[in-house]
Order: C-alpha cells, then structure tokens, then sequence
C-alpha cells in the first residue's frame, strides 16, 4: 500500500510539474492511471484531494486556476517548484529552530518540524541542534480559534472564502465573501486580513468574533494582494495600535490602569472621577466598552456615538 501510493504521488507530481497549463480533475484522472482504478467520483476525488494535500505538505507548490468556463485546474510551475542551494550557519540554524518552538498547535506543529527536517536535508549543519534551547523563556503563539486552520490552508491557497462574522457594534453575525491576504498575531490576537468583496474594500477580522464554519469558494481573486508588510500596518492600525487624535474621558478613580497608562494627560477631578487625554485610534471603541460604566466618552462625538451604539448591542444580547 505504501509503495502504491508513493507511486501515485510521483505520477500526480509529474503530471502538474509536467504540464504548460492547468489540468482539471478529469484530466488528472486519466493521466494517473490509480485514479482510473477509483470505484466512483466521490472515491477518486476523496483520493485526489488527499494526494493534493501531501504534495503540498512535502513542499510542491501547486496552484489552483479558473479558466474562462469557470473549470478549476491545477499545476506546478517548475520556477515555483526549484530553490538555489540553501546554507545556513549556526546562528540562522538556532533562529530557525526557536520559531519552529513557537508553533506547538495542532498542524503547525508537524508543518515547522517537517521544515526543519528539509532543513537539515538541504545542507543544515550537522553539530547544530535547531531545538536547543536558548534561554529559560520559550516563546507560544497560542491558536484557539476554530478559524485558523482553514484561513491559513486559504491564505496559502489563494482561495476565497464565507464566513460568520459578529462586528462588536452589532448583536448578530452576517456573512462574509472574503479574499484572505494573511493572518497576523497582535497583541494576543489573531486577525485575517483580506479583501471584503461585499463592501469592495480592504477589511481586517477578528478571528474570535467569527461563528460557524469557514466556507470556501472556488473562485479566483479579484483584487491584488499588497505587501506583507502593508498587510501587517493595516492590521496595526485595525486593532487600534496607530492613533492621530485625541480623545477626552472621564475615569473612575481607582479604575482603567490600562487607559491611565496611556494617557497623555491626566485631570483629578476630586468627585470620584479623573479625565484623561488618550490617543485616539481605530479601535478605541471596542476597547473603551470593555471598562464598563468605570468609563464616560466626553469628546470627540462621533467616538462616543460609537461606545453608545457597542452598548447597546451588548444589551440586546
């Protein structure tokens, strides 16, 4: 069985690495002769998506195409699939080795120590241990959300995706038509950044404010994807981390150490209360509601309209 089915993964490889255009799924089916022994449709497709998946695993980069008749098909171009020589001294080894540590979640797990495996294939120095520690912390990227895992194969994959998605201002979720980018850890959190096709615009979620399953769609995107690194400004700026204004509140004594730390200027009033001068980015909403009724937005308006309407929503439930 083994041999069998690393015959079948070769044969598959070649076909995608062999071909000048995307093959579709009937086309693969009768280019690899396994696929022909498949008893029925949902058999050879079970059989192809699990084959698809380990090439990728294995390090093939396989992309999925839409023609014009809206048939998706499959390839592997030969410049995506060839590297130059990789070598690495003993320092790079050791900061490859502690982000493979970060990931001890589920598939992320088995995927960096994989790489590492290659890693060491491709030349990696042999008296260099990539899992030695270095230091008495060790860092974790914690990965509770059910959405990861598929907006990450998504985001690999360039596919589309539907989903749940409850904004904080509002009390029930709506659907989502998105082209994911990238994820990005902030502050603790996990976000997807991507672009919302239903408002035609670049949008950043939360992905614990995502409900139900992550649908995908097999049609292609139809915006351009930015640079990583604008990816990860947009979502620094989504999450409240880049602020241009400033926002006058009203604190309880005792209360908000976070907001206190923050402030750029603080007022006590003697009642009970203090105002402070807190910068005032995109956000700042969300996390003003979190301190309850120990919080009052006195200026800017449109930032306390925004705390009302959060409110509200939580009170409906």
């Amino acid at each position: 069985m083994a041999i069998a089915k690393a015959e079948r993964l070769m044969n598959l490889a070649l076909c995608l690495l062999g071909t000048r255009r995307p093959l579709s799924k009937r086309e693969l089916r009768e280019s690899v002769e396994a696929y022909l022994e498949a008893g029925s449709d949902d058999s050879f497709n079970r059989m192809f998506e699990r084959d698809k998946d380990d090439l990728r695993e294995l390090g093939l980069v396989i992309e999925t195409v839409e023609n014009l008749d809206g048939e998706v098909g499959y390839l592997a171009r030969r410049g995506s699939n060839r590297l130059p020589p990789i070598t690495l001294d003993a320092e790079e080894a050791a900061a490859l080795g502690l982000a493979a540590k970060v990931w001890q979640q589920a598939r992320l797990a088995g995927a960096a120590s994989g790489a590492l495996q290659k890693l060491r294939a491709a030349g990696l120095p042999e008296d260099v241990d990539p899992y030695e520690a270095h230091g008495a912390l060790e860092p974790r990227i914690p990965v509770h959300e059910a959405a990861f895992e598929p907006l990450m194969l998504a985001c690999r994959d360039r596919r589309p995706v539907v989903f749940d998605y409850r904004k904080a201002s509002a009390a029930h979720p709506e659907p989502r038509h998105v082209e994911p980018w990238a994820l990005e850890c902030w502050r603790g959190h996990w976000y997807l950044a991507g672009w919302d096709r239903d408002r035609g615009a670049e949008r950043v979620f939360r992905l614990s404010r995502i409900t139900g399953k992550v649908r995908s769609r097999g049609t292609g995107f139809t915006a351009p994807v930015p640079d990583v690194v604008t990816v990860r400004e947009t979502v620094a700026s989504w999450a409240g981390e880049i602020a241009d204004r400033s926002a006058l509140i009203r604190l309880r004594s005792g209360a908000g150490y976070p907001l206190r730390a923050k402030a750029t200027k603080v007022c006590e009033r003697g009642d009970g209360w203090d105002e402070l001068e807190i910068p005032y980015g995109h956000g700042l909403d969300a996390w003003l509601v979190e301190f309850g009724p120990d919080v009052v937005v006195l200026e800017p308006a449109e930032l306390r309209a925004d705390v009302v309407d959060r409110l509200r929503a939580v009170a409906k439930g």
